[in-house]
């Protein structure tokens, strides 16, 4: 990571040159670390579980994956659940390796949007909009933008879920090698109300191994 660059910004043409050099792997989409998608996914099946049981709890109709990558989460998390799954990916080989890598379960995906979040404009209801390991390649305004827009396309039950790193130093950590940055607990929960949503579950993925910037952070919010 690179946290002393005074001069550094958020360059999504820098972000898809990154990322276009990235095999459409389980191990090239998670950073080297394909280890760790049973137990992430395992974390993620809990905490959605949990939305499920809650006294207010969303419909299982349509979901949205965003930052999707090769649709590791759609397959494995959201398309046993939803009976219909689109997906937000700005990546061309990425997008296009969805629907192998999805295999049997293809006939519940729905639209394939090859677009930046900074430029996704949701065209349909969500139950459920989960966003993953996604929100730090956003500029502050435009993830604010972006959250808005989602908050406004939610079923009536509708809820989006935030699973994204945080810093442990309590500092915002600015990545150059793929223009991105690692947000704090703070910095979420002040833009969090600056869209006007509320939080309704948190919790802190666990069994992650000690590196310094993987220990996703799941939030769920509705308006």
């Amino acid at each position: 990571m690179n946290d002393n660059n005074d001069v550094f910004s958020i360059n999504y043409k820098k972000s898809l040159q990154y990322w276009a050099d990235i095999p459409p792997t389980l191990d090239g989409v998670l950073g080297g670390f394909g280890f760790i998608s049973d137990v992430d996914i395992e974390g993620s099946e809990l905490f959605l579980k949990a939305l499920f049981s809650s006294e207010n709890p969303p419909s299982t109709n349509t979901a949205l994956d965003c930052g999707a990558g090769i649709g590791r989460i759609t397959k494995q998390l959201l398309l046993p659940h939803f009976d219909l799954v689109d997906v937000v990916e700005p990546d061309e080989k990425f997008i296009n390796s969805i629907k192998e890598y999805v295999g049997e379960l293809a006939s519940k995906l729905g639209t394939l949007h090859k677009v930046g979040l900074q430029e996704f404009i949701p065209k349909r209801n969500y139950d459920v909009i989960w966003n993953q390991w996604v929100l730090g390649y956003l500029t502050d305004e435009d993830l604010e933008a972006y959250l808005i827009r989602c908050r406004d396309s939610l079923s009536p039950t509708g809820i989006i879920v935030v699973k994204e790193n945080i810093t442990s130093s309590g500092k915002i950590e600015k990545d150059s090698t793929d223009s991105s940055v690692t947000r704090t607990f703070k910095q979420y929960i002040r833009i969090f109300k600056k869209c006007s949503l509320k939080r309704i579950k948190q919790c802190k993925q666990t069994n992650f191994p000690n590196e310094p910037n993987i220990n996703g952070v799941c939030h769920a919010g509705t308006n």
